[in-house]
């Protein structure tokens, strides 16, 4: 096995007889995002980037896009178990004291926007991780919509 000793080298880009029917094998997998076709987020990961979120971002949801029910769904999944069902910040975690200190969505102190639940679902902040790699775009946005729907019916 003389290739374990000597390894054949090769540059990144250089031709390739690898695919000999042209470049069918080499198209992204169903499901995927192709290249080209991400939308970088504009917004940095800074408390600058966070107030510029807070005070410009809007959803690219449109009011007929909205699904409460499918928010409810992936808000449980993701949020309820430190922030609670309702968003009062009584999720399991917090009543079992593994987390402290989640506040309630309708605290009078706490100015959140639609662009400041967005950002920090795609970053997090505080102990909150980031969350952009388990929720698509416009997935985040649904849970950004029924976090509104929680805040307001929490103000009642």
């Amino acid at each position: 096995m003389p290739n374990m000793y000597e390894p054949i080298s090769y540059e990144a880009y250089q031709e390739s007889d690898a695919f000999a029917n042209g470049v069918e094998a080499q198209l992204p997998a169903e499901g995927t995002i192709p290249r080209g076709d991400f939308m970088p987020y504009d917004y940095k990961d800074t408390n600058e980037g966070y107030e510029m979120a807070k005070a410009n971002l809007t959803s690219s949801l449109d009011s007929t896009q909205i699904d409460y029910d499918r928010g409810k769904v992936l808000y449980e999944v993701y949020c309820g178990i430190c922030h609670g069902n309702k968003g009062a910040g009584q999720g399991t975690l917090v009543k079992r004291e593994k987390i402290l200190g989640v506040p309630s969505y309708a605290d009078a102190g706490r100015a959140i926007t639609t662009g400041s639940i967005y950002h920090v679902i795609y970053y997090g902040k505080n102990t909150m991780g980031s969350y952009a790699n388990q929720l698509n775009e416009e997935e985040r946005w649904q849970v950004v919509a029924y976090v509104e729907k929680l805040k307001a019916e929490l103000e009642k």
